[in-house]
């Protein structure tokens, strides 16, 4: 299985660095690789630091830095290479770097099959912007904030109340609302930075407290013993881009039978490719999908899910 990748952007002082911190320093139970720029930045406590070797630098919790630098096929390469394979990819882009660039890369098919893009976070410095309202019209900046899944206004501390506002439709030029959320310290919640809880195999309801870190978040499991009709997924797909934070699975269509496909949605980027997992229980679509329960319903995802089986 290809392992997931995090492409973290955003200009300089945005905060990009302080949020790779937090991934390095508390893991959880994750071996990540951190491509990173100028892993000088990194501020990772002595006592976690290992091996050091030419630009690789190796901690004790499983952890890699390397710099980004010549073909990203060859230094993702040299990553996977690793004795023991990681189990999420960070790249950190420079801030002066459009990441739409690397975006592209890493949909092409042969890096995907083993570092799968899973999601693209813009970092946006609110009190910055407030100061230097001109860079909005800024070419580089504003293709930093197309490229992402989600944006994150950082720094809102930073800001009045009525500045926030003025930041939120400004960033709604580009992107949704739905997209677009606030942080201190660079503080992002997993639900927005991984498709942990939004595996392949459903999750059954639990009873007490919620999986997610807040209770913003909430997810619905969904499972159907037959193929679906490629047409009518897709017509789902579009209005669960529109309401949904990201979706992820296996799904097999009546088209091809026979060959299991991985699909994820993220903000709006959807990706189906060929897979060899096939759904338990002898399934044929099992899917798991996050949303903010603000804006969502369970029951109406449910609805729109159960359209995506029906005769289209």
């Amino acid at each position: 299985m290809a392992v997931p990748v995090l492409l973290i952007a955003g200009f300089l002082g945005s905060g990009k660095t302080t949020l790779l911190n937090r991934l390095l320093t508390d893991p959880g139970d994750r071996r990540i690789a951190a491509v990173v720029n100028d892993f000088g930045a990194i501020d990772i406590d002595a006592a976690l630091l290992g091996d050091i070797a030419e630009d690789v630098v190796s901690l004790k919790n499983g952890c890699i830095c390397c710099t980004l630098q010549g073909d990203l096929l060859r230094t993702l390469a040299s990553v996977m290479r690793r004795a023991v394979a990681p189990d999420l990819i960070v790249i950190e882009t420079s801030g002066i770097s459009d990441p739409s660039e690397i975006v592209r890369s890493l949909l092409d098919p042969v890096i995907f099959k083993v570092a799968a893009l899973d999601t693209v976070i813009t970092l946006v410095d609110a009190g910055h912007i407030a100061e230097r309202g001109e860079m909005l019209d800024d070419p580089l900046w504003q293709s930093q904030i197309k490229a992402a899944d989600f944006v994150i206004l950082n720094k809102i501390d930073l800001v009045d109340s009525e500045m926030r506002t003025r930041l939120h439709r400004q960033l709604e030029r580009w992107k949704p609302s739905r997209a677009i959320f606030e942080a201190v310290q660079s503080d992002i919640p997993n639900e927005l930075l991984f498709s942990e809880g939004c595996g392949y195999q459903p999750v059954p309801p639990e009873a007490g407290a919620s999986k997610f870190s807040s209770s913003r978040f909430d997810s619905v499991s969904w499972t159907s013993a037959t193929p679906l009709s490629l047409s009518a997924f897709q017509a789902v797909v579009t209005q669960l881009a529109q309401t949904t934070l990201r979706a992820k699975g296996i799904v097999t269509f009546k088209e091809r039978p026979t060959q299991p496909m991985q699909f994820q949605l993220v903000g709006s980027r959807a990706t189906i490719i060929p897979c060899s997992v096939r759904p338990a229980d002898a399934a044929a679509v099992s899917l798991v999908i996050i949303f903010d329960t603000r804006d969502n319903d369970r029951a109406d995802i449910l609805r729109l899910l159960q359209r995506s089986s029906e005769p289209f």
